[in-house]
């Protein structure tokens, strides 16, 4: 199986971390959407990255579609996401904030790159969105003795939330003061020092245009 799209995408990345969490061997295709976004259609007519190939050449779509499937792969037993119940809930929710946090911060990028006068009203809007996700995750984070959300294994959850963190931290700095989410940068650290997520990395470009 191959995996299309760049690390610097949060969530690109969290689908690597979470097939080398696994243990799951793949190549990886680093494709721009926009540079590449020829050799990604035939894929992925949406031209949206991560796509992953399968072997048998089926594409799948969107990360959490993407990380349904390992989850299935692997079994519930070594699944990063809790089978059911209220602990299944909260860690979909996290996730779900996690990765609307993540849209935003890229609607920003492009909206920095792509259009020569920024909108005022949806980069106002975007970031009153990412504030806010930021203040319940940290309340979230916060409320939580375990190494990670859900105890001492890391889940899906502890990986998207690390993964965006650190896209936002680079993107857009003034939105993510450690010191201002003192429980979220701590997590972020104690992600990032794993060896999964050392291999899977890629820093943001400086943005042109």
């Amino acid at each position: 199986m191959f995996l299309i799209g760049q690390y610097d995408s949060p969530f690109v990345r969290r689908v690597a971390i979470a097939l080398r969490l696994y243990g799951i061997a793949f190549e990886h295709r680093p494709w721009s959407t926009f540079g590449d976004a020829d050799k990604i259609a035939p894929y992925n007519p949406l031209r949206r990255v991560p796509t992953l190939v399968l072997d048998d050449g089926e594409a799948l779509i969107e990360s959490a579609f993407i990380l349904d499937h390992l989850d299935e792969l692997v079994g519930p037993d070594k699944a990063m996401l809790p089978r059911a119940g209220a602990e299944r809930r909260l860690h979909l929710r996290i996730c779900a904030l996690a990765s609307g946090l993540g849209d935003k911060a890229v609607s920003l990028v492009y909206e920095r790159v792509l259009r020569k006068e920024q909108l005022a009203l949806w980069v106002a809007r975007c970031e009153a969105q990412i504030n806010d996700v930021l203040r319940v995750l940290e309340d979230e984070r916060a409320k939580v003795p375990t190494p990670y959300f859900l105890g001492e294994r890391i889940g899906h959850a502890d990986v998207i939330v690390a993964c965006v963190l650190r896209f936002t931290g680079e993107a857009h700095p003034h939105l993510f003061d450690a010191a201002r989410y003192p429980a979220l940068a701590a997590h972020a650290g104690r992600c990032e020092a794993l060896a999964p997520f050392q291999e899977i990395v890629q820093p943001l470009a400086p943005p042109s245009g």
